[in-house]
């Protein structure tokens, strides 16, 4: 056999097997997937703060000279910001990476070097030779 007939004997083959792999993947039937319980209820209680925060910002401009979206932004910032709204306990500090201490110290830029360098001396012709 010469180098073209199995060159496309081999185009054949390859062929043949990807019409098989296409008709096997085609008539395969999907299978749903098994839903997993999830322990919610599916009635979610509504906030009424969220709903009037939605409905401040559908006012756009207007918004802001409305009283109760006022109210509603100062609501919403006291549950995030007020002093007891934070956790009590604090996440564990990160270890530092493990090549961080092989490393130097970076030298720092944003102020001005106490001593000047030395002036260096040009070499003299004569010295090279």
């Amino acid at each position: 056999m010469d180098g073209k007939t199995l060159a496309r004997l081999g185009a054949v083959v390859f062929v043949a097997v990807a019409i098989t792999a296409t008709a096997i993947e085609m008539s395969r039937k999907e299978e749903a997937p098994a839903a997993w319980p999830s322990g919610r209820t599916t009635q979610t209680p509504t906030d009424p703060l969220r709903d009037e925060l939605i409905r401040c910002q559908a006012l756009g401009e207007a918004g802001p000279r409305d009283p109760a979206c006022l109210r509603a932004w100062a609501e919403n910032r006291n549950r995030f910001l007020a002093p007891g709204a934070r956790p009590a306990e604090r996440l564990p500090e990160m270890p530092p990476a493990p090549g961080d201490s092989a490393l130097p110290p970076l030298e720092r830029t944003d102020r001005p070097a106490s001593e000047a360098p030395a002036p260096t001396a040009p070499p003299h012709l004569n010295e090279a030779r």
